[in-house]
């Protein structure tokens, strides 16, 4: 795999769950959140829209930088502290529904992808 075909790939999760929390809060809202804690409100409406397009930023840079060995490094490294989110608000403070194992498989592929990257890019890269 390329780094560049890595790096795009890692864009993508960003973009459609990002897209999706954007375009469709109250649908996010609802799969992804245990009823006791729905709002089901403009103002989580608004937050999780906003979530949305920082992913979608996210994402964006993702696709259009020029990562290096190093960026492939720390961008795997950063995502490592979401695992920990996912697993406690999931199963040890249950905030969260099943769907929210979309995420934990995102950044699972994420980090497979950023050790590709890492490797694909050589010790110069």
């Amino acid at each position: 795999m390329s780094p560049l075909l890595a790096q795009r790939l890692i864009a993508a999760p960003f973009l459609i769950l990002g897209g999706w929390c954007l375009f469709f809060p109250a649908m996010v809202e609802q799969l992804s959140l245990r009823p006791e804690y729905r709002h089901e409100s403009m103002t989580s409406a608004i937050l999780i829209g906003c979530f949305g397009a920082q992913a979608v930023l996210a994402g964006l840079f993702a696709a259009f930088s020029r990562f290096t060995r190093a960026t492939f490094l720390v961008f795997g490294i950063a995502l490592l502290p979401f695992f920990g989110f996912n697993y406690w608000f999931l199963f040890v403070v249950p905030v969260f529904s099943e769907w929210m194992l979309l995420d934990f498989a995102a950044n699972l592929a994420m980090v497979a992808l950023c050790f590709a990257g890492y490797r694909a890019s050589g010790p110069g890269g």
